[in-house]
């Protein structure tokens, strides 16, 4: 069987089983299969494989039907441009979560930032992708998860970044060392009787995924925070799901009635961001939090 054949076949296997970009998965699954580059694969298209590579490649299209996400079956998943080492310790970065890259650095454009801090950092994605475009920034990088920090960390080694992002193991916003000028986030927003819905609910860490009853609760645990970790004047962005962006604003305004507030829409047209600004002198409303907020 050549390369051309076995692209083909799994191409067949995985539309027929309702798997979207087929081709782009069997692409990189036979790409992994063989250790080769995209150049490499389309350039020996007739080269044939042996019975150790078929089998191999058999083995990883299994994995696809089974639920198994390529990003875990290959190890690499690209955002933003680069490509970043991905296990089972992480969420697989989202395209749609490039946008919380894309605000964070036009308002770095226009305002100054030296400070940030982007709390749920999974795998890293977000902070490298600040920081290698943002290099005199100051970037913290939380999160609740010690395994997650482990690939971050093996992904700050990679872009060499790990002297200017700080990665800190604790929940939301407490490890911060001071107030930082802008706070970027993507918060686990999926309602917890939503999950069993996800294919890859199965595979990808629960941690990231379970927003709660409403989805809203990892978010609102935030949002409760971040008057004593964000400076005077300083930016917030958060992403959040498909029709909460209602309940995510009127969140923010009745901490923060003072605060500049917009919603920004993904490619797809849906509300995916909010952008919160402080005054110059923040004064959140007191709420009676529930002991998840705290």
């Amino acid at each position: 069987m050549t390369l051309k054949q076995a692209l083909n076949r799994a191409k067949r296997i995985l539309a027929a089983n309702s798997i979207e970009d087929a081709s782009l998965e069997s692409e990189l699954l036979l790409r992994h299969a063989l250790g080769i580059d995209r150049v490499q694969l389309y350039t020996e298209l007739n080269h044939e494989l042996d019975r150790k590579q078929e089998a191999i490649f058999r083995n990883l299209i299994k994995r696809r039907l089974y639920g198994e996400p390529t990003a875990y079956i290959t190890g690499h998943r690209e955002f933003y441009g680069l490509d970043f080492y991905i296990d089972s310790n992480v969420l697989i970065p989202r395209p749609e979560s490039e946008l919380l890259v894309e605000k964070a650095l036009k308002l770095a454009q226009n305002h100054i930032v030296p400070s940030i801090a982007e709390i749920g950092t999974g795998c890293g994605a977000i902070a490298i992708s600040l920081g290698l475009n943002l290099p005199q920034a100051e970037i913290y990088a939380t999160d609740i998860s010690a395994s997650a920090l482990e690939v971050a960390l093996f992904n700050c080694q990679k872009y060499r970044v790990g002297n200017r992002i700080h990665l800190l193991h604790g929940d939301m916003l407490k490890p911060l060392p001071e107030p930082v000028d802008l706070i970027v986030a993507n918060l686990p927003y999926i309602k917890q009787s939503e999950l069993r819905q996800m294919s890859s609910a199965n595979f990808e860490p629960l941690l990231a995924l379970n927003g709660g009853s409403d989805g809203l609760e990892k978010i609102q645990q935030l949002c409760c925070q971040v008057s004593s970790k964000l400076c005077p004047r300083g930016f917030l962005l958060l992403e959040f799901g498909q029709g909460q962006g209602r309940a995510v604003t009127a969140l923010l305004r009745s901490l923060f009635p003072l605060a500049k507030i917009e919603v920004t829409p993904d490619l797809g047209g849906i509300d995916r961001i909010v952008s919160l600004t402080l005054p110059h002198t923040p004064q959140p409303i007191g709420l009676t939090l529930s002991p998840a907020s705290r």
